[in-house]
C-alpha cells in the first residue's frame, strides 16, 4: 500500500515571486504601522487592566471555592473534575480563560492530547514552512487555524474517560487532514510556493462535492476548495466569514440569501480563495444559491477549467441513472483531460473497500446508540461524520486505524455502561435541519448545561448501503446514487418526503424525548415546512425546540440567542433546572 499522502507532494520545487512577497511584506507593515498609530491607546489600556482585574476575580472566586470544600469534595475534584463549567467564560469572548481541570487522570489524557496534536501540525507544517508562512501573510483566515486547540477544547469540555478519548481520535483525524491540505493550498498556490509541479496535481473540488471520484485517481490530489478559507474556517472562528458576506452584499446581493454560497462568493470578491489547480469539480449540491456559488468561482478563475456535476434531482428514480452515470464518466475523462492521469479501477475498487468498511463501524455507533447507553456522541462525532463521508471518503487508509480504536473504546465503555457526560443524561435528542456554522458546539453545551444528549444529526443520516467493489458499470450507478444522496441533498432534494416524513422514521429507531429543530433563518427550502413540521409533530407526541440561525453570520442570531431559546423551553414546558446553572448564561460575542 503507497504512503498517503504521496509524499513527493511535499517536495514538489517551488517558484516563490519573492518581488511579490516583498510587497506584500510591505503593504501589511503599513496597515500595521496605521493600525498602532490609530488606535485608542488609552482603551486598550482599559481593557488590559479590566482582563486583569477580571483574571484577579476569577483566581479570588476559585480560591475560596477550594478553601470551602470538604474532604470528600476535594477527593471528587482531583478525581473528576470541576462542576461549574460557565465559569471558564471570561465576559465577551468565546474562548474560555483556561483548561478544564477534568480529574488527574482524564487531565492527564487531554494533556496528551493537546501535545499530540501541536506535534502533529509542527510536523506537517515543517514539511514545506515558508509558503506557509507566506499564506498567513497573504490570506486573514489562515491565522484563524492557530485557534485550532481552542476549537478541540470546547468541543470535548465536559468529555470524561473513553468518551474523551473517542473525541480527541476523531478531530486528530480531521486536523491532520486540513493540516496536510493547507500545506498543499499554500505550496501551489501563485501567492505562496507557486509550485507548478504540485498544482498540475491537484483537482479543486467544490466543498459540497463528495470526494470519491478521486479514488480512482491515485495519482492526484483532490482538495474541497473553499472548505479551509470558508466552510471549515466558520465552525473554528464564529467572525471569520463576515467580511465576506459583507463584501459580496455590497455588490447588491441581498442580505437573506444564504451565508454558505454568499460566504463562498465573498471570498472570491476578496480574493481570498488561493489561486491554484489543474481544474474544478462541482456539482449540483443542496440548493440553488450553492449552485450559482459554484458558477460564480468558475466565472472568478476563467483560466481554471470546470466540470459541473448535475445530479437529478428525484433520485428515487431508478430511470435516471443512465444520465447519472454518464455524466460521472465524462468528469471522470475532464479530469484525465485536464490532468493526463487516468483513472484506474483498482485503486477506486481499493478506496471503496475501505469506505464500505468505514461504513460498518459508523452502523454500528448508531446502533449502540439507539440502545438506552449511548456511547459516541457530540460535536467531534458529528463532524468527524461529515468529514469522512463527504471528504475523505475512504481514500486515506490511516482512518482505518481511527475507525478500529473508537469502536474499541466504544464497546469497551458500552459493556461498563458509562456516560460520556457523567451524570448527564437526561434527554435523548436528535438533531434536524443544517446545524449553525457558528456555534459548532452547541451539542456539547446542551449535554452540559441541560442533559439534553444528541444522537445522532440528519446530516449523518445519508446513503449507507455498501458500495459495489467488483461489476465496473454497477459501481458507477452507486457512486452516482452516493452523490445523489450526499450530505444535505439526502434531505433537501427529491421531494419533502426526504425530510419531513423521514424525521418521524427516525424518531421511531432513535426513540428520543427531544428533537432538536434548527431553523436556518435564511434557507428557503426548509421554512416552507415549518408549519407541516409543527403539525406531525403534535400528532407524533413529539417535543420540537426550534432554535433560530443564521448558519455563517453570528449578527442575525446571536450563540446566546440559541442558548436562550433551550433554556425558555426548558424551564417553561419541561419545567426542569440546568445541571450546570454557570452555563445557562454567559456572554460569548467574540471568538477572541
Amino acid at each position: 500500500m503507497a504512503k498517503y499522502p504521496d509524499p513527493s507532494f511535499f517536495k514538489k520545487k517551488d517558484k516563490m515571486n519573492l518581488k511579490l512577497q516583498a510587497e506584500n511584506i510591505k503593504e501589511i507593515g503599513g496597515i500595521v504601522g496605521r493600525m498602532l498609530l490609530e488606535n485608542d491607546w488609552k482603551h486598550t489600556a482599559g481593557q488590559i487592566a479590566e482582563n486583569f482585574k477580571a483574571t484577579g476575580k476569577r483566581l479570588s472566586y476559585e480560591a475560596s471555592l477550594a478553601a470551602s470544600m470538604d474532604v470528600d469534595q476535594w477527593k471528587d475534584f482531583l478525581l473528576n473534575g470541576e462542576k461549574q463549567l460557565g465559569k471558564l467564560y471570561r465576559r465577551g469572548k468565546m474562548a474560555t480563560v483556561r483548561r478544564e481541570w477534568r480529574g488527574i487522570k482524564d487531565t492527564g489524557v487531554d494533556f496528551y492530547e493537546w501535545c499530540r496534536m501541536w506535534g502533529m501540525l509542527l510536523a506537517t507544517f515543517s514539511k514545506d514552512l515558508i509558503p506557509s508562512l507566506n499564506g498567513a501573510l497573504h490570506y486573514r483566515w489562515m491565522i484563524s487555524y492557530f485557534c485550532c486547540h481552542s476549537f478541540m477544547d470546547k468541543n470535548t469540555l465536559g468529555l470524561r474517560s473513553k468518551a474523551l478519548k473517542m473525541h480527541h481520535e476523531l478531530i486528530y483525524a480531521i486536523f491532520r487532514y486540513v493540516a496536510e491540505n493547507l500545506v498543499f493550498l499554500m505550496k501551489a498556490d501563485e501567492k505562496g510556493g507557486n509550485s507548478e509541479e504540485l498544482s498540475k496535481k491537484i483537482v479543486l473540488l467544490d466543498e459540497m462535492t463528495m470526494a470519491q471520484i478521486m479514488a480512482g485517481f491515485p495519482d492526484l490530489v483532490g482538495i474541497p476548495y473553499q472548505l479551509m478559507p470558508v466552510f471549515l474556517l466558520s465552525e473554528i472562528d464564529q467572525l471569520a466569514c463576515m467580511p465576506y458576506i459583507d463584501a459580496v452584499e455590497s455588490y447588491g446581493l441581498p442580505s437573506d440569501t444564504c451565508p454558505v454560497p454568499t460566504s463562498e462568493c465573498g471570498a472570491c470578491v476578496v480574493d481570498a480563495l488561493p489561486h491554484m489547480g489543474a481544474c474544478f469539480i462541482s456539482s449540483s449540491m443542496p440548493c440553488d444559491g450553492s449552485v450559482m456559488a459554484s458558477s460564480y468561482t468558475s466565472r472568478r478563475f476563467k483560466d481554471l477549467p470546470t466540470y459541473h456535476l448535475t445530479f437529478p434531482v428525484r433520485y428515487e428514480d431508478e430511470s435516471v441513472m443512465e444520465a447519472a452515470v454518464k455524466d460521472i464518466k465524462g468528469c471522470i475523462r475532464f479530469i484525465e483531460e485536464q490532468t493526463g492521469a487516468k483513472w484506474s479501477w483498482d485503486a477506486y475498487f481499493e478506496a471503496m473497500k475501505r469506505f464500505n468498511k468505514e461504513t460498518e463501524y459508523e452502523l454500528a455507533k448508531w446502533e449502540v446508540n439507539q440502545t438506552p447507553y449511548p456511547q459516541l456522541i457530540g460535536p467531534c462525532y458529528e463532524l468527524f461524520r461529515k468529514w469522512n463521508y463527504e471528504m475523505d471518503g475512504g481514500i486515506d487508509p490511516r482512518i482505518m486505524k481511527t475507525f478500529e480504536k473508537v469502536d474499541k473504546l466504544m464497546m469497551k465503555a458500552y459493556e461498563n455502561r458509562e456516560e460520556p457526560w457523567r451524570g448527564k443524561m437526561r434527554h435523548r435528542a436528535i438533531v434536524w435541519s443544517v446545524p449553525a456554522h457558528y456555534y459548532a458546539n452547541f451539542s456539547n453545551w446542551l449535554a452540559n448545561c441541560w442533559g439534553i444528549n444528541v444522537l445522532v444529526e440528519m446530516e449523518s443520516l445519508n446513503f449507507t448501503k455498501p458500495l459495489e467493489t467488483e461489476d465496473k458499470e454497477e459501481a458507477l450507478r452507486d457512486m452516482a446514487r452516493l452523490y445523489e444522496r450526499m450530505v444535505m441533498r439526502r434531505h433537501t432534494n427529491g421531494g419533502y418526503d426526504h425530510v419531513l416524513t423521514e424525521l418521524w422514521r427516525q424518531v421511531e429507531i432513535w426513540k428520543p424525548d427531544i428533537v432538536i429543530m434548527y431553523q436556518h433563518v435564511s434557507c428557503k427550502n426548509m421554512s416552507t415546512l415549518n408549519g407541516l413540521f409543527d403539525d406531525q409533530a403534535r400528532e407524533h407526541g413529539v417535543r420540537l425546540i426550534w432554535i433560530e440561525h443564521d448558519l455563517m453570520d453570528p449578527r442575525t442570531v446571536s450563540r446566546s440567542d440559541m442558548r436562550a431559546k433551550v433554556n425558555e423551553y426548558m424551564r417553561t414546558v419541561m419545567r426542569e433546572e440546568p445541571l450546570d446553572p454557570s452555563l445557562v448564561d454567559f456572554e460569548d460575542d467574540a471568538s477572541w
